[in-house]
């Protein structure tokens, strides 16, 4: 079966078979691909963790007889997309891009695209996973990536920099990236001053409206680029993306583990959910309502692969910075509301996929999370029930009473109409997917946690 997002590409395309991906390579970008494995380019980045390992298998029976190789790549657990990346990861995949750039150029080759979707994180850090993207440097070329490169990292980077990070949702809208028109007309004056940013948003943009009403001359448009000019530019992009830095965030949420990691609360929380981990040995485990990741460093620390987002921003930037510190290889925070998850997009509505679509871990944490879902969204307690039994084997929930603080601040300024939300209604809808395996009061709290299993696992 063939991954639909790989349509676009002439030189080969993905398929699955038997449960595990390969990619076909066409004879038409054969002489690309020889060179980019003899050269000794494949194995220098390979070696240096900036782009993910193949091996070539025997070809299958395509029936297509442009099909040259067949490469099996390393499998990444959990695909993501860049609107889901908080700032950090997505600078860290722009200077990833640049990095390939420099030594690509040294072995005779350059990227082809620029698009950040040839990027994922695997083992904690950002891998290339396009192997078709690499072509033999033609001379005196420019570089045909430039404005896609441009539109995939430097426009996201400089709106959420120094307009507001949540502009970082446009590249769901704009799957080949922010147009730089739309970057430069919002981006404010500060962001413009940024000579990087003039240059290679403003500027640029400037440069393709002229070219779109045919106001560019002839000569601009076929100059010739030596490789030293092709450095120079990339020299030039890696300097820009340095250059944006994102102030420091501080939300409500960002710090709330900050404020009570040490209360006999926390303390008992962690112990239960240990206990939990323990008792249902789960191998990959999604943390719902993350925030910093408190309890997917707990998870992580019992050798599970982890998957951590969170709607705020901040947070999730803290977690993926706290990982990079302490060099985790498997949890991966994303920036992602649960009320409202990434939806399937693109062409024909199969180029990006649903965020259920890309996995069913063996645990979900809900850790203080039903109460903003119930009350603050409005979402009823079966509905949140049921999607929770789509997705995981293992619940571990936590139920905040109506009493507690949290939930009384949520109701400072409203009416109170959730007369169904209570623990009697809460286990009576869990109870309808879920076996309740352990029970739990929360030391230092009112609130009462879980561990469930779906019954419709055996």
């Amino acid at each position: 079966m063939h991954v639909k997002s790989s349509y676009k590409d002439p030189s080969g395309f993905l398929f699955w078979k038997d449960g595990e991906l390969f990619r076909a390579i066409k004879v038409y970008y054969k002489n690309h691909y020889d060179f980019f494995v003899n050269s000794g380019l494949y194995k220098k980045l390979v070696d240096n963790k900036f782009l993910i390992q193949h091996e070539e298998v025997e070809k299958f029976p395509f029936s297509d007889s442009q099909i040259y190789k067949i490469i099996k790549p390393v499998k990444i657990n959990f695909i993501s997309y860049p609107f889901e990346w908080s700032f950090a990861q997505l600078k860290d995949a722009a200077l990833l891009t640049l990095n390939i750039l420099h030594l690509a150029l040294e072995y005779g080759m350059t990227l082809k695209d620029a698009s950040a979707y040839n990027i994922q994180f695997f083992q904690g850090k950002p891998v290339f996973i396009d192997t078709l993207s690499f072509e033999i440097i033609e001379n005196n070329k420019p570089w045909i990536a430039y404005k896609q490169f441009c539109q995939h990292f430097i426009a996201p980077l400089a709106l959420m920099a120094y307009k507001d990070v949540r502009l970082n949702q446009l590249l769901k809208t704009n799957l080949d990236g922010i147009p730089l028109d739309l970057a430069n007309a919002l981006l404010p004056l500060k962001g413009k001053m940024n000579f990087g940013i003039l240059l290679n948003l403003v500027l640029h943009a400037s440069a393709q409206k002229k070219f779109s009403t045919g106001k560019f001359e002839k000569r601009n448009i076929n100059s010739n680029y030596s490789l030293n000019s092709l450095k120079g530019l990339f020299v030039n992009l890696e300097k820009t993306i340095n250059s944006i830095k994102l102030k420091a965030e501080k939300t409500v949420w960002s710090n709330y583990y900050d404020e009570i990691t040490a209360n006999e609360y926390t303390k008992s929380k962690l112990n239960f959910v240990q206990q939990y981990i323990y008792f249902a040995k789960p191998k990959t485990l999604w943390d719902v309502g993350a925030n910093d990741g408190l309890y997917s460093r707990l998870a992580s620390d019992n050798n599970i692969d982890v998957v951590a987002f969170d709607f705020d921003h901040a947070s999730i930037q803290k977690n993926y910075e706290l990982n990079k510190k302490e060099n985790r290889k498997n949890i991966l925070p994303l920036v992602l509301d649960f009320s409202n998850p990434t939806s399937s997009l693109g062409w024909n509505l199969e180029e990006i996929k649903s965020f259920f679509e890309r996995g069913n871990p063996d645990m979900v944490l809900a850790l203080a999370l039903v109460h903003h879902l119930a009350i603050a969204k409005n979402i009823p307690l079966d509905y949140i029930a049921q999607v929770f039994s789509k997705i995981t084997s293992w619940l571990v929930v936590e139920f905040v009473p109506k009493s507690d603080p949290k939930v009384q601040f949520m109701l400072r300024n409203r009416k109170d109409i959730f007369e169904f939300y209570s623990i009697d209604n809460f286990e009576k809808e869990f109870e309808v997917y879920f076996t309740i395996k352990k029970k739990d009061a929360v030391q230092g709290s009112q609130r009462i946690i879980y561990l469930m299993r779906n019954k419709k696992v055996p």
